[in-house]
């Protein structure tokens, strides 16, 4: 299996990424430049964290123009799995690729620290091999990661099942004080219609072995290769 992991100017996570997948997962793993226009025959495309151009205009407003997501697009829309991970996410709001928006964090502070988030649909890549309620303690590290959408939009997302995570206590229930962003309806992670595409604030990458103080994200990047040995 082979992974392509974009890599944007101000991309800071590309090689957490591609560390994760190859000598963690064992696969196959490209580092792939924006401007780039080949995933070299990529099964799995994973848009890393960081800051794409510094987030000088609007997180993911620019990276959304990079020439490699024109592929990323037509990939997606070829049914193949797209993962965006925390500026990954903002980039494929950006894109249209997922529903939704991303405001700056409740109380206007960066927030870098673990979470407990909430398994609330298996149907995804990247929650094959989880299971339903299933509560992952994983690191958080943005500034911009309050998940918006209109009341309307909102409601077809939680009729579709389209959230992915959810952040809550340790014991799995919704609490506002384990909210660290303020994101509506505490979402932390979601899909498209299609259920190919999944952004996720949380960083799996930085929860993959026991030297980083948890395992908890490699249910998640396990997922990924479940879903797609066994699709």
């Amino acid at each position: 299996m082979k992974f392509a992991v974009i890599v944007f100017p101000g991309s800071n996570c590309d090689h957490d990424a591609h560390y994760a997948v190859t000598q963690v997962l064992g696969q196959q793993s490209a580092l792939i430049w924006h401007k780039d226009t080949d995933l070299q025959g990529a099964d799995v495309v994973i848009l890393p964290g960081g800051f794409a151009h510094g987030d000088y205009l609007r997180t993911g407003a620019m990276a959304r123009f990079s020439p490699i997501m024109r592929e990323v697009q037509a990939f997606a829309e070829r049914g193949g799995p797209v993962i965006g991970i925390c500026n990954g996410f903002q980039i494929l709001l950006e894109a249209g690729l997922l529903p939704g928006a991303m405001l700056r964090n409740r109380g206007l502070k960066y927030r870098c620290e673990h979470v407990h988030v909430r398994v609330e649909t298996t149907d995804t890549p990247a929650t094959a091999g989880a299971y339903k309620g299933q509560v992952l303690t994983i690191p958080i590290g943005h500034g911009e990661g309050n998940y918006y959408a209109p009341p309307d939009l909102l409601k077809r997302i939680e009729d579709n099942q389209q959230v992915v995570l959810r952040y809550t206590t340790a014991d799995g229930r919704l609490d506002d004080d384990a909210n660290p962003n303020g994101s509506v309806n505490a979402i932390a992670s979601v899909c498209n219609d299609r259920r190919n595409v999944v952004g996720m604030m949380p960083h799996p990458e930085r929860a993959c072995e026991p030297a980083l103080g948890g395992t908890d994200g490699l249910v998640i990047l396990q997922s990924i290769v479940k879903a797609l040995t066994t699709a």
